[in-house]
Formats: structure tokens, sequence, C-alpha cells
């Protein structure tokens, strides 16, 4: 087994270098490189503090402030040259510039650990995940709003426990996500809120014993305020947690909402028509349309939830501070919110795309005997019936229908009388599935007029910050 010189980074305790197996298990740069970005703005900012404060000489961080400049740009062109031997995103930036501008780049470091320096780069990675996953699924919300305005009179079948239950509208039934989506975005916002907080400046996890001045490094990293506990700040991950747990609750909403258009689209349904655009076809049987891009929208659920699981069981055994078991922090998130976002984007897309089949919807709407509930309120408003014997009743005129093979609508009036003699005509203006959905003006309810309102509503709301910025 090979053995390498000791790291000049770090190695001066040490007087020979890592068995191979050890760099392999050891190494994060493969993933934590992403961190890049993050990890200059920190950078920056310490370095510019620690001159502000007098721990550093002005020429000195300014070298160190160009040199990070250059190496960013390095990163966004896909020039930097990452190196596994220096270990992670940290190691690799400070070597390049050593490189760039020499021995000033050693007084980076001053004051800040590489404890504090990843906590910070991955607060400043999920906030900034955070703010494109909740612009995305504010995206995603608006196509649901539109599509649903379109649709607030298109009546189609409601259902508990995959039967039909009731009538509602196609646009009532796509609302139901929008509410879903805006809960998750509020989830996101408080995750948001208490991330905020900046441990640059926890060092190791003690503190430091250098002047340093954390609410000015805070201040200038966007952060509300520099964490209270320097060993909370470097043992702390609950903000990973919570906005995975977040995605986690959103992701399976994207995945109720996906096992609905597999089955709306499947020939028993053909609720929905979709495009070739989110389809695909079979390499032997040439008649398929597969909705898999709904279908991998469900199977990523898996890849969400289990990065949550994953973080909590790192986590729940760790003592403080900070262990090395916390590397696994990372690439499981990284592909969770990754996953998150690219189900986002297509679950937008595919509500752009589906288009709601109204004749095969409306039909269905009426079969299942769905109008029952509004015979027995009609029992109960027109003859004052206790609703308890109103739903037996209309138990037994459902039996009357079932038994004659015709929907509610087709059964006679004397056949409605011979179980119920007081019942008149005026009982067909409510069984029908649109006069159904136009009685439900309850708030909340799925009545065409509130839908109306509701989408407009949500609309003018989701548009404005598109309008502002």
């Amino acid at each position: 087994m090979t053995e390498k010189p000791a790291n000049k980074m770090w190695g001066g305790r040490f007087e020979m270098g890592h068995a191979q197996i050890m760099e392999e298990i050891n190494a994060s740069i493969g993933f934590d490189k992403v961190l890049g970005p993050q990890d200059i703005r920190g950078s920056k900012a310490h370095a510019a503090m620690l001159a502000a404060q007098g721990i550093i000489t002005a020429q000195d961080a300014t070298s160190i402030i160009d040199g990070l400049s250059k190496i960013e740009a390095e990163i966004s062109a896909g020039q930097m040259v990452w190196s596994r031997s220096l270990e992670d995103v940290h190691m690799n930036v400070e070597s390049r510039l050593r490189d760039l501008i020499g021995t000033a780049a050693g007084r980076l470091h001053t004051a800040r650990s590489r404890n504090d320096q990843v906590a910070l780069d991955f607060r400043l990675y999920i906030r900034d995940r955070v703010d494109g996953l909740d612009a995305a699924l504010g995206r995603l919300m608006l196509a649901l709003a539109r599509k649903a305005l379109a649709h607030a009179g298109t009546v189609m079948p409601g259902f508990t426990h995959l039967q039909p239950a009731q009538p509602v509208t196609f646009g009532h039934h796509l609302l139901a996500y929008v509410e879903m989506l805006a809960r998750d975005r509020s989830r996101l916002a408080d995750a948001r809120t208490r991330l905020n907080e900046c441990p640059l400046g926890a060092a190791a996890l003690a503190g430091t014993s250098f002047p340093i001045d954390r609410h000015m490094t805070a201040r200038a990293l966007g952060f509300d305020r520099p964490s209270a506990n320097s060993l909370d700040a470097v043992s702390d991950r609950d903000f990973a947690l919570e906005v995975l747990a977040a995605a986690s609750i959103s992701a399976m909403h994207l995945s109720r909402f996906a096992e609905e258009i597999v089955i709306w689209m499947t020939p028993q349904f053909s609720f929905i028509r979709m495009s070739d655009r989110f389809t695909t076809g079979s390499s032997i049987m040439p008649q398929k349309r597969n909705p898999d891009a709904a279908e991998l929208v469900k199977g990523k659920i898996g890849r969400i939830a289990g990065a949550f699981q994953s973080l909590l069981m790192v986590m729940k055994g760790l003592p403080l501070t900070y262990g090395k078991d916390m590397q696994e922090d990372k690439e499981v998130t990284f592909d969770a919110l990754d996953a998150f976002g690219l189900s986002v984007d297509a679950m937008s897309g595919m509500v752009d795309d589906l288009e709601p089949r109204v004749d095969i919807l409306y039909a269905a709407a009426g079969r299942g005997y769905s109008t029952a509930t509004d015979l027995a309120d009609w029992l109960v408003r027109t003859l004052q019936m206790p609703f308890r014997e109103a739903h037996h009743v209309t138990g037994r005129i459902v039996a009357a229908a079932e038994g004659k093979g015709v929907d509610l609508e087709a059964l006679s009036l004397g056949d409605m009388q011979r179980v119920e003699p007081r019942i008149t005509s005026a009982i067909f203006d409510v069984l029908s599935p649109e006069n159904s959905v136009k009685s439900r003006t309850s708030y909340g309810g799925t009545a065409p007029q509130n839908v109306t309102e509701m989408a407009s509503r949500w609309i003018l709301q989701l548009e404005k910050p598109a309008e502002t910025g």
C-alpha cells in the first residue's frame, strides 16, 4: 500500500503521508467543489474584516481579495484545477491563492478554521438553493393557477378512495396543489430565517483570541446576525435538515400530482392529453405514449426523503462539536436539492403542457351516482328532513337507479316518489354534475365563481414578484 508525503497545508504534526485508501475515504473535493463560489465569498468578507481590524495589512487584504477574484473567474470558466491530494474545496482555493499571490495567502486563514469555514460555505449554499427553489415553486404555482383559471368551470369527478365522490372542477383540483405549494414555500422561508446566522469567527470550536468583528462579516455576507455560540456554530446542521425536510414534504406533493397525471393518462381514465414534449414511446410497442416525466418525478421523492434520513443518521450520535462524519452532510444534500429542483421545473413544464379532455371529464363526473349528496341536501332543504333520514332515503334511491342500470339523472320521478312521495320534479335541478358544482359556493368550495376568484387572486399575487424583479 503506497503512502504520500504529508499534506503541506496542515501536515506539520505528521511525518508521513496518508495511505492511499485514507486519501480515498478522506477526500471530499469530488463533490464539495460546488461550494467554490460560496468559499470565495466567505474568504473575501473575512479578509476585508481582518484588514479593518488591523489583524492583517490593507495591502495583504487587497492582494488576497484580488487573488480570490481571479480564482472565482477560473471556477466560473471551468478552468480551476482541483487536486484530490488537497482534500477539499477550502484547501484547493488556498493553495491556488498561494500560487497567485505568494506568502500573503497564508494570512487569510488567520482567526478561522476549516470548521467554521465549511459551516459558512454550506449555509451560504443552502441559502442560495432555498432562494432558487422558492422562485421555482412560485413559477409552478403560477402555472397551476393560470391553468385553473382557464378551467374554472370544467367539471370533473372528485374522488375519495379513488372512487367517484362528488363533482368538482378541474380548476378547483389544481388549486389544491397551489395551496400545498404555498405551505411548502412557507416552510422553506421559515427554514431560511433560522439558517440566516453567520458561523464565521467561531473558528475551530471555541472562538478566537484575535479582535475580529463577527458582526461585520455577518453583514457583508447578508446574514441577520452572527451565531451566538461557537460550539453550536460549527456543529449545527439543523439548517440542512430543515431544508431537506421541507423539500421532502414538497416532493411528496409533487409525487401525488405526478401519480394523478399517470392515472389520468391511462386509456381507462383518458382525462388529459400530454404532448410529445413530456412523454416517451416504447421500443417494441408503437402505440405507447408513456408519462415518463411524471413517473420520474414520483421516483425522485425517494432520493430526497432518503437524504433527510441519511443526514439525520449522521448527526444523531455526534458529541459536540465537529466530527469528520459531518463530511457526509453535503453529497446527499447536493443530490437531493438537485433532484428536487429538477422535479419542480419538470412539473411546471407538464402543467403548461397538459390539457384536460373536457367531455370525458364531464361524463365521468356523472358516473358513480356522484350527485347523491346533492339529492340528500335537497331533501334536507326542501322537505325539512333530518340529514340522517335524507341519507337513508337517498341510499334507497341510489339502489333503485343501480337496479335499473341508470344514473340518478335518468331515474324517473315516479321511481323516486315510490321511495319518498314528497319529492317533486324540482329534484332534477340538482342532479346534474354542472349544477352540483355551481351549488358549492361555500368559502373554499368548488363553485366556478369561487375558483375564478381564487385563481385570479393567486395569479395577481404570484405575478407581482416577476414584474418587480
